[in-house]
């Protein structure tokens, strides 16, 4: 279903899609194009960029620091700019994303956030992916005090 919304909203908006090159590996792997099929959905449109940790994403007089951070799928990604992180499924409020899909491990996910997130400026407001926490964001400081499946 995301995958028509996807190539809806791109053939609407003529925005571009961009995932990281090991989850472009993903969408279109035999796995992914036959569980799609099976659930009914279509294909993924094909990534017109492919990112990497540390890329730069500009739009406007903004500019997105992409941070690789695998553990919920390989390619996962953070998008940061200073003062704001968007986490995806990396990590909620008090929470943090699945690990039990192909290609997820709860390891590399825990290492992700230790090392990418929880080095950024403690006040950085955390913008996760979902609302599933006690308030739709937190801040860096919040979740390496008060996240238990980090500590």
């Amino acid at each position: 279903m995301w995958k028509r919304r996807a190539a809806a909203i791109l053939s609407a908006t003529g925005a571009k899609l961009a995932v990281h090159r090991l989850e472009a590996k993903r969408l279109s792997g035999l796995f992914t194009r036959g569980l799609s099929k099976v659930l009914g959905g279509a294909a993924s449109p094909r990534p017109d960029r492919l990112l990497a940790d540390g890329d730069a994403l500009d739009f406007g007089k903004q500019t997105l620091t992409v941070l690789h951070t695998p553990g919920h799928t390989p390619g996962g990604i953070c998008l940061y700019t200073p003062g704001h992180v968007f986490t995806g499924d990396t990590l909620f409020v008090g929470s943090v994303g699945r690990t039990d899909l192909p290609g997820g491990s709860t390891a590399t996910l825990l290492s992700s956030i230790r090392r990418k997130l929880y080095t950024l400026p403690p006040e950085t407001i955390v913008w996760p992916g979902h609302h599933y926490g006690r308030t739709p964001t937190s801040t860096i400081a919040r979740e390496m005090a008060e996240n238990p499946f980090t500590r």
